[in-house]
């Protein structure tokens, strides 16, 4: 069986790491480079970086801050915002990323993730999918959870993982920031249907809901930001607790 991954995740915004609530009131959370560095010490799995305004500011990711954080960690480091063509991953690969994230542009392009996948392979593409919960079923957002679509977020999924997606990111914007537990309905359908590894994120707040998300929902791998930001929980703590609970996780 495979084990369980624990991903820190860093939005930054100016250079500096930041995290909000259901994606609105934005604050600081601190120094990038410095928070990768000490997550990469305490055991976390992976660590993602997603440059949150680079879409909707129309500009590339910061490919010098993707170096930097590179250098201080040593676990498998995606990075997204931004990304819209090949050379834009090449890059971002080059700059020390190990996977990519990609969200709006292969939505709006989705033969993207085709050439991504054939270029770079499947097991570097990520898609991270920004979904709410309206009108009876999930559905997917664009551009930092700004945009509605009519998109049913499984049909979105299930076509991109066609396309040569090899990880679905499913961050639930109802429980983002909000600390009452992932999005499990959701998470366990794509766990269920889809033949790649699914990470879950939006709303971890206790050790519980970690151990929810994969004992419930069968996620792959659960993404926290702000509870491992300001210090409300400890990474080989967490570990611990998981461990203890019989989830199969990496020490």
């Amino acid at each position: 069986m495979l084990t369980k991954r624990i991903i820190p995740c860093l939005d930054i915004k100016d250079g500096r790491t930041v995290k909000g609530v259901n994606f609105e009131n934005i604050r600081d959370a601190g120094d990038p480079v410095e928070l990768g560095a000490l997550y990469a010490a305490q055991g976390a799995d992976e660590l993602v970086f997603l440059d949150i305004t680079a879409t909707n500011e129309r500009r590339k990711t910061l490919h010098a801050l993707v170096t930097d954080i590179a250098r201080h960690i040593n676990i498998p480091f995606t990075v997204g915002g931004g990304i819209a063509a090949v050379d834009d991953v090449s890059v971002l690969l080059g700059a020390g990323a190990d996977k990519v994230s990609v969200n709006t542009a292969a939505f709006r392009t989705p033969q993207l993730l085709n050439d991504l996948s054939k270029e770079f392979g499947s097991q570097c593409v990520v898609l991270a999918i920004d979904t709410r919960f309206e009108d009876g079923d999930w559905f997917v957002y664009l551009n930092g959870g700004r945009v509605k679509t009519d998109i049913r977020t499984e049909d979105w999924a299930r076509e991109a993982v066609e396309r040569g997606a090899g990880e679905i990111l499913l961050t639930s914007m109802n429980n983002d920031g909000t600390k009452q537990g992932f999005a499990l309905d959701i998470t366990g359908r794509l766990s269920r249907n889809l033949n790649v590894p699914v990470i879950a994120s939006g709303g971890a707040g206790t050790m519980e809901h970690f151990a929810d998300v994969f004992e419930k929902a069968g996620a792959d791998a659960a993404l926290a930001a702000s509870i491992f930001h300001y210090k409300e929980m400890e990474i080989p703590d967490l570990k611990n607790y998981l461990y203890q609970r019989g989830v199969q996780i990496r020490f």
